[in-house]
């Protein structure tokens, strides 16, 4: 398949009208500048950002693609990959060592990482990540402070990651959840940087190093 543009602006996308069904434009078929930002899943798809002089009240609305019979399955797919996902990530230091997981399926099967996950929908980042710990790990945590938010595009996935991170506590030890997690275990900070092939997660535990005495702040979902 050619390469298609996936153009929004302010929540409208562009679409043209192809074998009887709304479609995402070839690059040939668009009437105006646009800035290729980024692949969505798949390579095939480019996000693009338009130029215009006014806003686009003729497009699409991209809330309303799902409710739509005549847009094709290329446009429901590009939505569904533009969604940002959103994940909270906890960083557990305990005697100079950082707690990682290992997962043992999905995105993280046989790899290093933070504890956490995605958010479900209308919780709180602390919330969910609470909710998290406990899933993984079986553990009550105790959540500090916010450490850093961070935005990404995956280098596998390309899809759009928004990542909170805190510090947290936990008073036991933890058990892991053998559907989930295959291996939990402290590092060393180095180690840990070693062990983690994220580098925005790295940086960010490089970050919190630093100054590792928690700060307690409470939750406003509870």
């Amino acid at each position: 398949m050619d390469t298609r543009y996936y153009i929004e602006s302010d929540g409208r996308i562009f679409l043209v009208p192809r074998d009887g069904r709304l479609d995402l434009p070839l690059p040939e078929e668009v009437p105006f500048a646009v800035e290729p930002m980024a692949p969505l899943p798949g390579g095939r798809t480019w996000f693009c950002t338009p130029h215009l002089a006014a806003h686009p009240n003729d497009w699409l609305s991209k809330d309303d693609v799902s409710t739509r019979n005549d847009v094709s399955s290329l446009v429901r797919e590009a939505v569904h990959a533009s969604m940002p996902r959103i994940v909270t990530e906890g960083i557990c230091i305990e005697n100079g060592r950082v707690l990682l997981v290992k997962g043992n399926r999905g995105l993280t099967e046989g790899r290093w990482t933070l504890p956490g996950g995605f958010l479900r929908f209308g919780e709180h980042p602390c919330e969910g990540l609470r909710r998290e710990l406990k899933e993984e790990l079986g553990v009550d945590a105790k959540i500090h402070d916010l450490l850093a938010v961070r935005s990404k595009l995956g280098e596998h996935t390309c899809l759009h990651w928004i990542l909170f991170f805190y510090r947290v506590s936990i008073a036991d030890a933890p058990v892991p959840n053998a559907d989930e997690i295959a291996e939990v275990r402290f590092f060393d900070f180095e180690a840990a940087r070693a062990a983690i092939s994220d580098s925005v997660m790295c940086e960010v535990i490089a970050e919190s190093t630093k100054n590792a005495g928690p700060s307690v702040t409470e939750d406003p979902s509870r």
